[in-house]
Order: structure tokens, then C-alpha cells, then sequence
């Protein structure tokens, strides 16, 4: 992929993404998981452990081919995004919690994500680029600069004025939004006969890979005693991943279209999946309150 519109405009997207992310953290975020150690310890065992392995079983399953197997484990492996926040809050999960678990994912994954894309890439030996498409050193460093520098800058910024990164919050987040989709409709329109091919093969592990994670980040904190509400953000931050960075390494630092399509198909089937499971999730709870009266 040599147009513009990827090679620029995604990089582009994901660094205001992060930015805006960095626009609403404290240093407080992550300190607040002091308050919290175990509960955070559980949504990062199932957050980097557990995933990829589920990810794996999945791909060896369904028997993908190699460059969708990779790129189902560099799905697995990326972080929870903001959208989980958003999820949270809206079925009354502890969003506090779930700020905190995406500061950190964010910058654990800097270390994980290059571990679990290259262990993958070992394995499954996609035939395209072979050994040489492996996140080495140099493409490490890029995907360091393109996820946390700008969350750093956008913490500085809200340190130097709270009211400005406050204002900029709604801008900055329509405009990534805008952004991205313009790439993901460009991309879709550049790429439409690859794309109509590797859909069908993605479609139904992708789905299965959501709600497994969406269940795994509720079901193991709650048999572990964890609070409902918290144990709503971990499903949430466990279920939802930023696939927009597993996108952009995919396009940009590995240059491979195909690499990026679990995660393109997992970003637009994630939303509807999520609102069942917390419809569920919520609704059950509300049945057990009721009863319980």
C-alpha cells in the first residue's frame, strides 16, 4: 500500500487517536492502580496472556492462512483502545478503572505487541515478505513513537493548561474519528477484491475472538470476587481492543494490507457485539436486584 491516504493519513489518525488519550490522563491514572493492585493484575493476566493464547487456539481452529493468523495475533496482542471507556460508562462499569487499565495496557503493549506479532510471524511463516516483515528493532522504536509519544505530549499538554486539553477533548476526537474513516474507506475502496476474498475467512473468528474476550474479562474477575462494576470495565477493557493500532502497524510498519484485515473487520463488527454483551450483562444484574427485593 503506496497511497497516500494509508501511508500518511493512519499513522496521522492513530497519533491524534493516542493524543486525545493522553489529552484525559493524569498522572493520577496510573497511580490509582496502587489503590486496586489485584484487580488490575487479574484484567492484565487476561489482557496479556490469556488472549493471545485464545487468539492462537482460534487461528489453528479455523485454520487461517498464515498472513491472517499473524494477523489475528497482532489483534489479540494490541491494547484496549478509548472506546472501552465509552463502554463502560454506558453500562455503569468503573471507568475510573478503566482509564487506568488503558494507560497501562498502552504502555506494556509496546513491549508485548513486537513479542506475541513476532512470535507469530515465526510460527505461521506468512509467505508474504517472510522473515524480513518481523517487528525488528527500528519498527519497534516506530511503534513506541507512534503510540506513546503522542499520549505523552498530551499528558504534557494538560498539565500546562487542564481548560485547554479539556476544550480540545470533543475536536480532537471527532477529528481522529473523521480521519480514520476516511483511510478505512479509502483503503477498503483500494484493496476491495482482497478484502471481498478475506472477509469470509475472518468473519466468524473475529466475532467468536470478541465475545470470548468480552466473557474471559467478566466471568474470571467475578469468580475471583471481583465487584461487578469493576469487573464490567475489565470485560469491556479485556474485549474491546484499539484496533487501530493493530491497523496501523499492520499498513504502515509492516506493510501488509492483509496483515490488517482481522483487525479491520473486528473494529466494525466489536461495536454491536459489545452493546449485546453488556445489554446482557447489565440486564441480568438488574433481574438478580430485583430478586433479591
Amino acid at each position: 500500500m503506496n497511497s497516500p491516504l494509508v501511508s500518511v493519513g493512519l499513522p496521522l489518525a492513530l497519533v491524534v487517536i493516542m493524543f486525545g488519550l493522553g489529552l484525559s490522563l493524569t498522572p493520577a491514572d496510573f497511580t490509582r492502580i496502587a489503590k486496586s493492585p489485584r484487580i488490575v493484575a487479574i484484567a492484565l493476566l487476561c489482557q496479556l496472556i490469556a488472549l493471545p493464547a485464545v487468539a492462537f487456539g482460534l487461528v489453528l481452529l479455523f485454520d487461517l492462512p498464515a498472513v491472517l493468523a499473524v494477523g489475528m495475533m497482532l489483534l489479540a496482542a494490541s491494547p484496549g483502545g478509548t472506546t472501552a471507556n465509552l463502554f463502560s460508562h454506558l453500562f455503569r462499569g468503573d471507568v475510573a478503572l478503566n482509564v487506568s487499565l488503558t494507560a497501562v495496557n498502552s504502555i506494556i503493549a509496546v513491549v508485548t505487541l513486537p513479542l506475541v506479532t513476532n512470535f507469530a510471524i515465526g510460527y505461521f511463516e506468512p509467505a508474504d515478505g517472510g522473515g524480513s516483515v518481523g517487528l525488528q528493532f527500528g519498527k519497534v522504536v516506530q511503534v513506541f513513537a507512534i503510540v506513546l509519544v503522542p499520549v505523552a505530549v498530551g499528558m504534557l499538554v494538560r498539565r500546562w493548561s487542564a481548560a485547554f486539553a479539556d476544550r480540545m477533548d470533543r475536536p480532537v476526537r471527532i477529528g481522529s474519528a473523521l480521519t480514520l474513516l476516511l483511510v478505512i474507506v479509502g483503503t477498503i475502496i483500494a484493496e476491495s477484491d482482497t478484502l471481498a476474498d478475506s472477509l469470509g475467512q475472518v468473519g466468524a473468528i473475529t466475532v467468536l475472538f470478541c465475545l470470548i474476550s468480552l466473557a474471559l474479562g467478566y466471568l474470571v474477575p467475578r469468580l475471583l470476587g471481583v465487584p461487578d462494576r469493576q469487573a464490567i470495565a475489565c470485560s469491556m477493557e479485556v474485549g474491546i481492543h484499539n484496533s487501530t493500532i493493530a491497523i496501523t502497524i499492520a499498513i504502515s510498519v509492516l506493510d501488509s494490507t492483509e496483515l490488517a484485515v482481522p483487525a479491520a473487520v473486528y473494529g466494525v463488527l466489536m461495536f454491536p457485539i459489545a452493546a449485546a454483551f453488556g445489554y446482557l450483562i447489565t440486564r441480568g444484574r438488574a433481574r438478580a436486584v430485583v430478586a433479591a427485593e
